[in-house]
Formats: C-alpha cells, structure tokens, sequence
C-alpha cells in the first residue's frame, strides 16, 4: 500500500515539479483528494471556477490540475446530466492545455530571441547551439542551429488552440469515460505500433499491429498530443495555417484551426465538422484567451473510488508530508518543464 501510495504522490508531484521554479520545494500547494462528481463541482466552486463564464473577459483558471483519474468517474459519467459531466471534464482538462501551452511560449519566446540574434549577424553562444540542437530532437527539425532550421523551428513550436485541444480530448475520450482514459491517461486516441500500448478489443484491418498509446499520468497525454501536432506530416497544413495566422496577426483561433484536422480521424471531413460543433455548442472558444491564474497555490486533484478510500489516502499522504518525503519527491523532479 505505501508503494502504491508513493506513486500516488509522484504523480501528482511531478506535475506539481513543472509548475514551480527550480529553487522552491517548500512552496504552499494543496492535494485535493475527491470520491464523486458533487466533490469536483464543490472544488470548483471553492475557486469560483463554475457556473457560466463571463463572455467578454479573459477567463482565468485556477491550477486545479488534475493528476489521478478514479474509475468511479467511468461509471458516474454515464448517470450524470450531460451539461454537468461536460462542464466537470472541461474544467478539469483546460489547466492542462494551458500550462502545457505555457511551456511552448516559453520556448518560443527563447527560440525568437535566437533568430533575432542570427538575423542580426551576431554569433550564438555554444549554450544556445546545445539548447537549439535539443530542441531540433524534440520537433524533428535538423540543422536546428542554421537560419533554415530556425525558421523551421518557428513553424513547429507553437500553440494549439486551446478549445480545439478540448473538443478533440472529449470527443477521444468520451469526456474522460472511455477504458484508454482510465487504464492509459489517454485522451486523445494516439496510437503506437510495435506491440506497445493499450490493445482494442477490436482492431482495424489493415492498420498493422498498433494500440492506444498510454501515459504515466494525464499531463504526459496532452503533451504528447500537442507534440504530435507540431511535428506529424500529416498535420503540416495545421502549422502553415497557424503560422499564417501569425503573419497576419489574427488570434490562433480553433474554430479555424480545426478545419486543418481532416487526417486526425478517418471520418476527415465528418470529423472535422463534428469538432467544430463541439467548440461552438459548448462556448469553449472562450479558452483560446485564457490564461492560468497566478500567485496562487496548485491544487493536484486525485480522483479515488469511494469516502472510505479517500480517508485512507488523505491519511497516507499527511504521512508523508509530516515526514519530509513529499519534498524530496519535488526535489528529485525537472522542475523546467522539460
């Protein structure tokens, strides 16, 4: 039990790691641990993150981030009012696209900063040819360092729009009900080849010997989405769109962008139309400005099966943090983000 709750709190505290500076191991954060829907609707509303947005403004969302899944959720989806279970799986998700979109500014921005340099004829730093080379591996580019491989770089680390990150994890997912969300963290329906990951019950002719690929934990599946996305062939004409939308300084709308998602699913055109239904019926649009809430503690939402399992972890994890070893956890995390 004290392995399994160890994971438990690694879990939860690497991401805990990617949103605090290196330095800090000693920060005030909150581990929220909840046994049914009315507890998530009720720590929503403790951060006054329910209830109809206010169109016009920019929505700020608290870090409630969202780090063990409960099978209960599975079962409990199915009997709750659709509207609920949409709004429950939305606000759980959209802190995760938005950090992880964080995390793509910032490297942009460093990554601008270069280009510029290079434009300029000054040379680079062999700190920030490592850097570039780095960040060449991770988005498939080549030669990162040279004015070629720069611009090619600009084109792939990017955002993705936010409410077209929702809409396709809820559509992927049944709103976080499927076996691959809970077995996997999978919520966006990627597949590996080779033998590896989740196996359907039922495989597609002709499609080789692919699975659902799964994830340590929900953050790792919207990563791996949005790295998908800036690096797959198939999603070339995504990034030229949005790469349009720069150089003519529009917003990077998802409503636009998810008419580029024609290769993501083989209904493609179906698809695409059904995705953009989604954004629209449910507002999400709002979250294309949205921003994550600062100055304020993380809350790492862990979903357990019923009260009395929740007793046991909320004892299990004070131990822990009396001891010392929730630090130590941190401490041994990247706390960058990279």
């Amino acid at each position: 039990m004290f392995k399994q709750l160890r994971s438990l709190a690694m879990t939860a505290l690497a991401l805990a790691a990617l949103l605090r500076p290196a330095q800090a191991v000693d920060w005030p954060y909150e581990v929220a641990i909840v046994d049914s829907a009315k507890e998530m609707v009720a720590l929503f509303k403790s951060h006054d993150f329910w209830g109809e947005e206010s169109r016009g403004t920019q929505l700020v969302v608290p870090p409630i981030v969202l780090s063990v899944m409960s099978e209960r959720w599975r079962k409990e989806a199915n009997n709750l009012p659709v509207d609920i279970k949409k709004e429950i799986f939305y606000r759980a998700i959209v802190p995760l696209v938005l950090h992880s979109n964080d995390l793509i500014l910032r490297d942009r921005g460093e990554l601008e900063k270069l280009a510029a340099q290079r434009k300029a004829g000054k040379a680079l730093s062999p700190k920030a040819r490592a850097w570039l080379a780095q960040l060449g591996d991770e988005y498939r580019v080549t030669d990162a360092e040279s004015a070629k491989g720069m611009d090619a770089l600009l084109l792939r680390v990017d955002i993705v729009p936010a409410s077209m990150a929702l809409g396709q994890a809820a559509y992927e997912s049944g709103y976080g009900s499927s076996r691959f969300a809970f077995e996997g963290n999978a919520f966006f329906g990627q597949w590996t080849f080779g033998g590896k990951g989740m196996q359907p019950k039922e495989k597609r002719a002709g499609k080789g010997d692919y699975g659902l690929a799964a994830f340590e934990w929900p953050f790792d599946s919207v990563r791996a989405y949005m790295r998908n996305l800036n690096t797959h062939p198939a999603y070339a004409d995504f990034r030229q769109r949005r790469a349009q939308l720069r150089r003519d300084g529009k917003p990077l709308s998802g409503l636009v962008l998810a008419e580029t998602m024609l290769s993501y699913s083989e209904r493609g055109e179906t698809y695409v139309k059904t995705l953009k239904g989604m954004i629209r019926q449910n507002g999400l649009d709002i979250a294309d400005s949205a921003r994550l809430q600062e100055d304020t503690s993380v809350v790492f939402l862990v979903g357990v099966a019923d009260a009395r399992a929740a007793e046991a972890q909320a004892a299990r994890l004070k131990q822990l943090r009396k001891s010392g070893e929730l630090n130590e956890i941190i401490r041994g995390m990247r706390l960058d983000g990279s």
